[in-house]
């Protein structure tokens, strides 16, 4: 995924952190709904 910039591992409530860079809503939304429908 082109979109996420910086992944970060972490401990807590969050296990992993991504950093996405988006040129417009439109791209935001595309890529909730790709992240939405992949498995893991």
């Amino acid at each position: 995924m082109e979109e996420i910039v910086s992944l970060y591992s972490s401990s807590g409530d969050h296990m992993l952190i991504a950093e996405c860079w988006f040129k417009s809503t439109r791209e935001l939304k595309e890529f909730v709904k790709k992240l939405s429908s992949t498995r893991g």
